[in-house]
Order: C-alpha cells, then structure tokens, then sequence
C-alpha cells in the first residue's frame, strides 16, 4: 500500500471524471490520499469531496499565495474546522517567494496562525516552502521555541540545510514527482540520507507528474513512480519504501484510520 499525502481533488482539473481517478490511485494500490486546503473559505467543497470517498481526507487551511485574502481568519477558527473527522491536517500555508504572489508580511502572518493551530489540535502542519529556505528555517526554529508541532516539508525542493533542520526539528519531509526529472540530481542526494523514518511521498497533483507522465495531469494514482524512484535513490527495495512512507503517513497523520488488512498486517 502507498499514500498520496498531497493532492487537490477539489481543482477544476478533475471536475470530469472525479471517480475515475479515485478509482485508479486504488487499483494502483494507493490506500490513502489527503486532498489539501488551499483557501479556508472553499473548504466545503474538500468536505464534500472527502465525505464522497471513504480512501480521502482532507486539511485546512491557505496557501501563502493567498495569504493576504484569510488573514482574517484566526487559529481558532482553525482549530473550530478540524472538528470535521475527515479534517486530519492543518494547511498548507508557508512561504513563496518565487511567485511572490501575496505580500511577505503576510505569507509570515498567515503561516504562524496555521503554526499555532497545528500546535493546539496536534494535527499534521502542511508546509509550503519555496525559495525561501533561510526565513522558513528561521520561522520554524523560533516557532518549535514556543512548543513542538507535528510538520511536513511538503513537495520538498529545497536545499540540504532546510531538509537537515527541518529533521531536526522533528519534520517530515516529502517528495513529489521532482524526484524523477533528469535534473533533479541533487534532490535524490538530499533523498538518498534522510532518516527513513521521515520520508514521505505525494503527488501534489493535478500538477508535477512524474516521469513517464511528465507534461500530463498528475493524479494520486502516480505516487507509484515516485516512490519507485525513492526506492533506487535509497537502495531498497519498492516495497520497503511503501511500508516506511506508509507507517510514517499514519504515524503523522494520526487522526487517519489505517485501513483494515493494513492495521491487521
């Protein structure tokens, strides 16, 4: 069994055809996908989605690049909207500073309100970095100050010194299909010595699809590729890297039941 632990079944790129792509992540052994917030105030249609198939869950919260749209939106109110039991994580929210497409200020703002609602409910923190790893580490390292939150480095591009602090900090850091493009060298070095007890993998799909699909809509069912590759990058085999990334998604995600055959296993 493998996770997708990032998707967004809610973009309009899946309008058509939702169940047929739900139903091929399952055929592809896929057990478990989290459909992911990006704006708190669309977050009935993630419920909806999420309370249509028994496989997915979903989080709350606001991308950074909408930062600047939801900063009146608290941490209680947050906390109030994981009460949903198919609510299991908090985010994504961060920094993007390659798009820059909210104010910085704000993305900061915002990502510290989601920091303080991953903290009180103990749900997962889906962390958005991009280009921005010197501020994301030093946000983190100033929030893990005022008390421990569980995290992830979510579709991890980073570099070597955000990936080692994020584990230092206690994160988990995960991978998309980035992972298998030709040119990402030193993103299977960083792969390659991460604790396998921190790994994860996702497709955050409709976008970053693996190769072969490279230039197609990504969709859950891909993980596949990319935990294949995590697999050659670490020297294991495509079964032991389903088992590590799926006992660290549940033990992360913990409010996400296992499935039955996998519990008993």
């Amino acid at each position: 069994m493998l996770v997708d632990s990032h998707c967004h079944l809610d973009f309009p790129d899946f309008q058509d055809g939702l169940d047929a792509v739900v139903a091929r992540a399952s055929g592809a052994g896929v057990g478990r996908m989290v459909t992911i917030s990006t704006r708190v105030r669309r977050q009935p249609d993630l419920i909806a989605i999420a309370e249509r198939f028994p496989d997915v869950f979903c989080s709350v919260g606001t991308h950074p690049h909408h930062a600047h749209e939801e900063l009146d939106i608290g941490a209680a109110d947050l906390v109030s909207l994981t009460r949903h039991p198919k609510v299991v994580a908090i985010g994504e929210a961060g920094l993007d500073y390659h798009y820059d497409n909210s104010p910085r200020d704000a993305q900061e703002q915002g990502f510290r309100v989601h920091i303080a609602a991953a903290r009180e409910t103990g749900l997962p923190l889906v962390i958005h970095s991009r280009d921005a790893d010197a501020d994301m580490a030093k946000i983190l390292r100033d929030e893990m100050g005022k008390g421990a939150f569980p995290a992830v480095l979510h579709c991890f591009t980073g570099g070597r010194e955000l990936a080692f602090a994020g584990i230092e900090l206690g994160l988990y850091v995960s991978f998309t299909g980035i992972l298998t493009f030709k040119r990402s060298d030193d993103l299977r070095a960083i792969a390659k010595d991460l604790p396998a007890d921190r790994i994860l993998v996702e497709t955050d799909s409709p976008y970053l699809a693996p190769a072969p699909y490279r230039g197609k809509r990504c969709e859950p069912a891909y993980v596949v590729e990319t935990a294949k590759v995590l697999a050659e990058t670490r020297g294991v085999s495509p079964d032991e890297i389903a088992r590590q990334t799926t006992d660290n998604f549940f033990r992360l995600f913990s409010k996400v039941p296992r499935p039955a055959a996998a519990a008993a296993a």
